[in-house]
């Protein structure tokens, strides 16, 4: 591992890094930047912080994602809905939408109500599982999750996700209609996101207690839904021989318990290229 090498390729390239962490069986052994002050974009990977508060609600009792959405959903919603709709959406599971395999959802909602804008979308197959990446399938997944809870999401991850991972410091956005927005809109420091990556790496541990269960944890960060990225857990990427949180503009988490390390950036970099992931993967993983 040559992780000056790494950090020379930041600062030569002039690549909007904000900050870098590298674990070793879980504990820190590199860091470069601003990791621990300024709170920064995570986009996509709130998906995953979303995922815990789901696995959480699941392991006790509170959240069942092999039920449909439209059981969880708010009455007044469902029962204005025509019989198509209620028939196509009372077929899609929660698990559905953690894995992104509802086709027909646009990339993300409109309008002042996102929720009605959600349930009027036509799906012409509902049982049909191909890939589709949609902010509106992690937007209802929280939206179900709050009507199950019967409280308020964000106040509940606070509490239940991370205070537990000794995370004081973050932001998080809201729809229209005042739901906890789990697709994006969450900040958090490099530090932040590397605890949410550790708490998976461990197995649902964290800080001696169990936050997750290890059966959930399995099942999130396995592969539930092929694509053409290698695969997608629950709000989760299959990265090599192990899995990744990923942000559209390079904000990332690589969890690989087989090699025993975790490598979270948090950048903004608005391209398509692999330079900064490349970089990585020489220097850090040594391929």
């Amino acid at each position: 591992m040559d992780f000056d090498a790494f950090v020379k390729d930041i600062q030569d390239n002039s690549w909007n890094v904000f900050g870098t962490e590298v674990y070793r069986k879980g504990e820190l052994i590199h860091s470069y930047g601003d990791t621990r002050e300024n709170l920064h974009e995570l986009y996509s990977a709130t998906k995953t912080v979303l995922s815990v508060a789901v696995g959480i609600a699941s392991d006790e009792g509170m959240f069942d994602i092999n039920r449909s959405l439209l059981s969880y959903l708010p009455s007044d919603k469902t029962d204005n809905l025509s019989c198509e709709q209620q028939e196509v959406f009372g077929r899609i599971t929660i698990r559905r939408l953690l894995t992104m395999s509802v086709g027909g959802f646009p990339f993300r909602a409109e309008g002042d109500n996102w929720l009605d804008f959600a349930l009027n979308t036509r799906i012409d197959d509902p049982d049909e599982k191909s890939f589709n990446y949609s902010n509106i399938s992690s937007y209802l997944a929280g939206v179900a999750l709050t009507e199950a809870l019967g409280t308020d999401l964000g106040s509940y991850i606070e509490e239940r996700v991370l205070a537990p991972l000794g995370i004081d410091r973050y932001e998080y956005s809201r729809s229209p209609e005042g739901y906890f927005y789990g697709a994006s809109g969450m900040k958090l420091t490099v530090n932040g996101l590397s605890q949410v990556g550790l708490l998976l790496y461990n197995k649902g541990m964290a800080n001696g207690h169990r936050i997750l269960s290890e059966e959930y944890v399995n099942a999130a960060s396995s592969i539930q839904q092929m694509n053409r990225e290698g695969g997608y857990g629950y709000f989760i990427w299959k990265y090599r021989d192990g899995f990744s949180i990923n942000g559209k503009w390079k904000q990332k988490c690589y969890v690989l318990p087989a090699r025993e390390l975790l490598i979270t950036y948090l950048s903004h970099i608005e391209d398509d290229s692999h330079d900064l992931l490349e970089s990585m993967e020489k220097n850090i993983l040594g391929l």
